[in-house]
């Protein structure tokens, strides 16, 4: 059958219209905004997130996600979600502490010891219970999601205790616990947006700075570091938020497809986070200096943490903090 031009145009533009409708039929459009770039474990686990949610949902719920610190740093992402401009984050719950003072718990060194310790803490009472906090900064929490455990790298000394840390310029986190660990550590911390710390760290502005290996890998840290010490003294917490009125707008089978893509997310970063610290430590080990601690080394850097414990207590609770101790009491 021979079809005139201005069939074929017709044709086109029919299609383009039905093309337009199925691009617009999602009943909700939903912003997920971080700041980790393509490769990381979390960044994979929130396109895996939309993957499941938009499947699910039979594409009643579209997601847009802005990677990369597209949106600005944590900070700037938190308030955007609290404002409804964004919909979906993952940010540090070091960050969400300025928000919510409960929130110092998970940046105690040393308190969660392992990955089941980690589990048992975050995805038991104690973490849900904290979650339910966020909402009177208008944010719905419903999981926890992670990059690891934090180890520091520097360009001064190869550090295996807390003396070791003096007068060292460190990056950290806005976040009132982890500079104070450090400076109980004899460091002289120092806050920064995650994407200037290459720049910094390079320029000398820092002298060092502490993330799991998976961040430390994808912004290429190793490259303008000398040593790294694996201290393992903190897990990197992200709390998955929805901004309050964008969780209350969808319809109750619309929310049991949203949390229980976010726990799909949750478990899929956690697993390739464990695959991919031995190729990392791997890939690196001939451009910066490892250090393991000794059982000895690490005792030390326990017992200089005590204090922080104290100072904090009474933002988290005594009560919150003796659940959360013997919650993460395993390895």
């Amino acid at each position: 059958m021979n079809i005139s031009p201005i069939g074929k145009l017709s044709l086109g533009l029919a299609g383009a219209l039905l093309s337009a409708s199925f691009a617009q039929a999602a009943d909700f459009n939903f912003t997920f905004a971080h700041v980790l770039t393509d490769q990381t474990p979390n960044a994979q686990a929130a396109v895996k997130f939309k993957e499941v949610v938009e499947k699910n949902s039979n594409g009643r719920i579209e997601i847009n996600i802005r990677p990369a610190a597209q949106l600005g740093g944590d900070v700037e992402i938190i308030e955007q979600t609290q404002m409804g401009l964004v919909h979906i984050a993952i940010p540090p719950t070091g960050n969400l502490a300025n928000f919510e003072p409960k929130m110092f718990l998970f940046d105690l060194p040393y308190l969660m010891k392992g990955n089941q310790s980690m589990k048992q803490l975050l995805d038991g009472d104690v973490g849900r219970e904290l979650l339910a906090t966020l909402e009177k900064s208008n944010l719905h929490g419903v999981n926890y999601w992670g990059a690891g455990f934090r180890n520091i790298t520097n360009n001064v000394r190869e550090i295996h205790g807390p003396d070791d840390l003096k007068n060292i310029k460190m990056r950290t986190l806005q976040a009132p616990t982890i500079l104070s660990t450090y400076r109980a550590w004899g460091a002289n911390p120092t806050a920064m947006a995650y994407t200037e710390v290459y720049n910094g760290l390079q320029q000398g502005v820092v002298e060092g700075q502490e993330n799991p290996l998976a961040n430390i890998d994808s912004m290429k840290f190793y490259e303008v570091q000398k040593y790294m010490t694996l201290t393992g003294h903190a897990y990197h917490t992200y709390a998955a938020v929805m901004n309050k009125g964008a969780w209350e707008s969808l319809p109750d089978d619309l929310k049991k497809v949203v949390s229980d893509a976010f726990d799909v997310a949750r478990d899929y970063g956690r697993e390739l986070t464990t695959q991919d610290e031995t190729r990392i430590l791997e890939k690196i080990k001939g451009q910066i200096q490892i250090t393991e601690l000794s059982d000895a080394d690490r005792q030390k850097f326990i017992e200089r943490s005590e204090p922080i414990y104290k100072q904090f207590e009474a933002n988290i609770t005594p009560e919150l903090l003796q659940r959360a101790i013997q919650a993460a009491a395993v390895n």
